[in-house]
């Protein structure tokens, strides 16, 4: 049995140019295939463009999905025709007999890796920048999720209700408290009026009314206007964790927080006397009109909430 062998003839990396027929595209019109390669990546760049725009404007999820889709796929194709019809293609073979290549043939070897990879994106600047436009356009706009997920930026909104000079105080059902309505020692949970079309609603609006008197009552020096007819109004959200401070212990005139049974004296402007709470609630400033309902001289003067929202 005899047996073939197949000769061929090493060629070496010292020998391949960009003009040799190794490193030559496979394409056979490789103009053609460089302007379509141009137009789908210049395509994938709008598709991102697009992508961007309706994911700022909350648009439907059908044009998010088709935007990226067509991004990513205009991109896709046009890197894979690149790298298929516009790169030089193989064999390339070195002749080596020792394990070490000489110092010619190894300045001979990074030169044809330079010729392979580099030179033909210097020869196709167009598509270089195209692509690295798309991909950073993609990028930016990658970010656009992740910056408006954070939703808007806070501002004082940690520093102020929507409590306001003149505010009616009404019950969760919207009724305006007038000044006979509480028996001494009653308490009821109280907004501002119109806190349902609020910015900040319920959250950071509830008070805890609470009638201690039937003259006015002074719970600290300077707030001799702040209680009139007995009644005293205080942030409902607890100054340690801002759970709502619902409990109300009549014969210690004390308010207490369910979670971590944080006390406050109502009679000293909401002082803490016990648990974890830093700082008393604040107290809002109240009057009454002449037609007898409890409104609010002013905002809280202090942040409500967590003692964490004032660092003074």
């Amino acid at each position: 049995m005899s047996t073939t062998e197949e000769h061929r003839t090493p060629v070496s990396l010292s020998s391949v140019t960009a003009d040799s027929p190794h490193m030559q595209p496979a394409a056979r019109n490789p103009e053609r295939v460089e302007r379509w390669t141009a137009v789908l990546l210049l395509l994938g760049l709008l598709g991102f463009i697009g992508f961007g725009w309706a994911y700022w404007v909350d648009a439907t999820p059908w044009i998010l999905g088709a935007t990226m889709g067509a991004g990513f796929s205009f991109v896709g194709i046009a890197v894979v025709a690149w790298g298929k019809y516009l790169m030089p293609k193989g064999p390339f073979v070195e002749e080596r007999h020792d394990l070490r290549s000489s110092d010619a043939e190894r300045e001979a070897f990074a030169a044809a890796i330079t010729q392979r990879g580099g030179g033909v994106i210097k020869r196709r600047p167009m598509l270089g920048a195209l692509l690295g436009g798309g991909l950073g356009v993609f990028g930016i706009v990658a970010l656009f999720p992740l910056l408006r997920s954070l939703g808007p930026l806070p501002g004082k909104t940690l520093e102020r209700t929507d409590w306001k000079k003149g505010s009616y105080l009404v019950t969760q059902d919207g009724r305006r408290v007038h000044v006979d309505d509480f028996l001494i020692n009653e308490v009821a949970t109280v907004f501002p009026e119109g806190f349902e079309e609020t910015e900040n609603g319920q959250a950071v609006d509830q008070t805890i009314i609470i009638r201690l008197d039937t003259e006015d009552f002074v719970t600290k020096k300077g707030r001799e206007s702040w209680g009139p007819a007995g009644y005293v109004a205080y942030s409902k959200l607890c100054s340690h964790l801002g759970c709502p401070v619902g409990l109300y212990e009549q014969s210690l005139q004390l308010l207490v927080c369910p979670c971590h049974q944080s006390m406050f004296d109502v009679t000293i402007g909401a002082q803490p006397n016990f648990g974890p709470a830093p700082r008393p609630l604040p107290q809002l400033p109240l009057f009454v009109d002449k037609d007898g309902y409890l409104r609010s001289q002013s905002d809280y003067l202090e942040p409500v909430g967590p003692g964490y929202w004032e660092r003074s």
